[in-house]
């Protein structure tokens, strides 16, 4: 997968969070996990463009790392909303996992040619 692959695909994967937030009950509780939940799934592919120009194999590895611990803010915000009863989240945790096993494998990467 290159790079323009994964940009797309993170911008994809935000649109969807933000597309099923916006089908979640009106309820305060759900309000703070929707604001949560759009704002780490969206810093997922905006970090991710930023490791696109980073300036050197440490600063790459360093936002790769800012960009698993959004994707992994966003399965957890996900798992919060599946113990609330929310169904249909199966594929958009996957989505999510794959994110975080792509990034994980280029951190590994990366840092051996480091």
């Amino acid at each position: 997968m290159n790079s323009d692959d994964l940009k797309t695909r993170t911008q994809k994967f935000a649109l969807d969070i933000i597309k099923m937030c916006s089908s979640l009950p009106d309820k305060q509780e759900y309000k703070i996990i929707k604001n949560q939940l759009i704002r780490c799934s969206s810093s997922v592919g905006a970090n991710y463009r930023a490791v696109c120009r980073a300036k050197s194999i440490a600063d790459f590895i360093n936002k790769l790392k800012i960009v698993e611990e959004e994707a992994d803010e966003s399965v957890y915000w996900l798992e919060l909303l599946k113990e609330l009863g929310i169904k249909n989240l199966n594929e958009i945790m996957n989505e999510a996992n794959e994110i975080i096993s792509i990034i994980v494998a280029s951190i590994k990467t990366a840092k051996k040619r480091n």
